[in-house]
């Protein structure tokens, strides 16, 4: 079984090795089994990490986002089974590639329709597209083809961002494939639309207020970006260098920084709220957020055999995917510690977090770091978390 000791002692090797801060906590049924912060916020200025310090999300923004999207299935607004050109009427008449015997690619239309439930569960056929840097995949050419007109102009909607890649050519047919990417942002325009409101709005009145989620947020605000820890960069003689936060230029208020989405920032204490929440079944001080049933179905695996072959990096190992999160199938595959279950997700500026229904754990680790390293950190992490609880 492992101590606090054990924790602390990581933390600080993670710091004397050279990442510049990092905090954890670990929860379970409502208790904090461990709570720490080490190293700086800001190397520079002498500021240590500590519960204050405000960290990038990246794509740990998915988990609130896609528990705020079964919320509204909780409460009926539509079914996963539903086309999503109901809402987007522009995702109707889709097309995909198909590669012919000669090796030729040949675009086709869509023999299915994109539904609610593929783009909860990565399968929209669309990858990231975050620029307009050269590539050979067809699909990421496609859509930096109908993103050209919104990146010369320098900002745009989520909404715009949406509408404009629907004219796309899919990489395969809908459903048929897990393919990290677009899925998120097709997922906010949905919110957007059903709901009326803007995402940052919604998630604020569904899930940051309730949650007393009071420093995670998209736009600067308050003292929040004097709180940001530096996002430092690993140079190639293993120095930290400082990046000058160029991606942070989304987090502040105005249209002229719009860039789609902007993704969320948060505290390991904020965020350790939403992970007990799901960890407790849906409960948070005695009010229910979302109902344990309709958790268990977001971690659910709904990858086959055929479509995990996709899904087998190391990082990923054991792990299956569900709607909106990665979700524990094998034990020993992944040398996971956990249930089977446990379910979670990774941000690429080095958050890392986890929740385990069956024994009420709850996991929530932040560091930022360019490259991230996750593989290193976040499995030593888990390790000696689940070691905590009883």
């Amino acid at each position: 079984m492992s101590s606090v000791r054990d924790m602390d002692a990581l933390l600080k090797r993670f710091v004397d090795e050279g990442l510049s801060g990092c905090g954890c906590k670990v929860m379970q049924r409502g208790n904090t089994l461990y709570e720490g912060y080490f190293g700086m916020a800001d190397k520079e200025a002498g500021t240590p990490v500590d519960k204050r310090s405000v960290f990038r999300m990246a794509s740990m923004s998915k988990i609130p986002m896609y528990t705020v999207c079964m919320m509204l299935y909780e409460a009926g607004v539509y079914n996963l089974t539903d086309p999503v050109s109901d809402y987007l009427p522009e995702w109707k008449d889709l097309k995909k590639y198909v590669k012919m015997p000669n090796g030729d690619l040949k675009v086709v239309p869509c023999e299915k329709q994109l539904t609610v439930g593929d783009i909860f569960s990565m399968k929209c056929g669309l990858p990231y597209c975050n620029g307009p840097m050269p590539t050979n995949d067809p699909t990421l050419a496609s859509m930096q083809e109908c993103m050209k007109p919104l990146w010369e102009r320098g900002y745009y909607t989520n909404a715009e961002q949406v509408a404009a890649t629907s004219k796309a050519i899919l990489a395969c047919e809908p459903g048929e494939k897990w393919i990290y990417g677009f899925s998120s942002e097709i997922s906010v325009a949905l919110i957007e639309k059903v709901t009326g409101k803007g995402i940052d709005t919604v998630m604020k009145e569904m899930l940051f207020d309730p949650l007393e989620m009071n420093d995670t947020r998209s736009r600067f605000f308050g003292d929040i970006e004097s709180r940001m820890v530096k996002n430092y960069m690993v140079g190639d003689n293993n120095t930290p260098h400082f990046d000058p936060r160029k991606l942070d230029e989304k987090h502040i208020p105005g249209p002229e920084h719009e860039q789609g989405w902007a993704r969320l920032f948060s505290t390991v204490e904020d965020y350790s709220h939403l992970m007990q929440m799901l960890a407790e079944g849906g409960m948070y001080k005695g009010k229910k957020i979302i109902g344990r049933r309709t958790i268990d179905m977001m971690r659910s695996n709904g990858l086959s055999s055929e479509q995990l072959k996709g899904y087998t990096s190391m990082y990923e190992a054991g792990y299956g995917y569900g709607y909106g999160v990665r979700t524990l199938i094998d034990r020993q595959a992944g040398n996971h510690p956990g249930s089977l279950g446990s379910f979670g997700w990774t941000g690429g500026f080095g958050t890392w977090c986890e929740a385990d229904p069956q024994d009420g754990v709850s996991i929530v680790y932040m560091h930022n770091q360019i490259p991230n390293m996750e593989e290193y950190y976040h499995h030593l992490v888990r390790q000696v978390a689940y070691g905590l609880a009883d």
